[in-house]
């Protein structure tokens, strides 16, 4: 991910807490939650002098993508603690 497509990601991100703070993401449809964030990616599609589409599509991917990378943070964090806690099981 470019710098520009985390600036994006996390401008659109924190549009969304502002605009979607009070839903539940797993109960809403993803095309109700894109249509709330449509004001800002018509913006930035403006801005950046792209087609709507594009940005939905790049956003989409790099939600996808910073989906997975926190995936695996929290996968490889959990390891380290369960190897960290057999270290100390050996201990006593």
């Amino acid at each position: 991910m470019t710098k520009e497509q985390e600036a994006m990601l996390t401008r659109i991100n924190k549009y969304a807490e502002e605009v979607m703070g009070d839903i539940d993401p797993q109960k809403t449809p993803v095309s109700q939650q894109l249509e709330q964030l449509k004001p800002i990616m018509e913006t930035i599609a403006s801005e950046q002098n792209r087609p709507l589409t594009d940005i939905f599509i790049e956003y989409m991917d790099l939600a996808s993508e910073f989906s997975v990378k926190n995936a695996k943070d929290f996968q490889d964090d959990y390891l380290d603690f369960d190897a960290v806690q057999g270290d100390l099981y050996k201990l006593h």
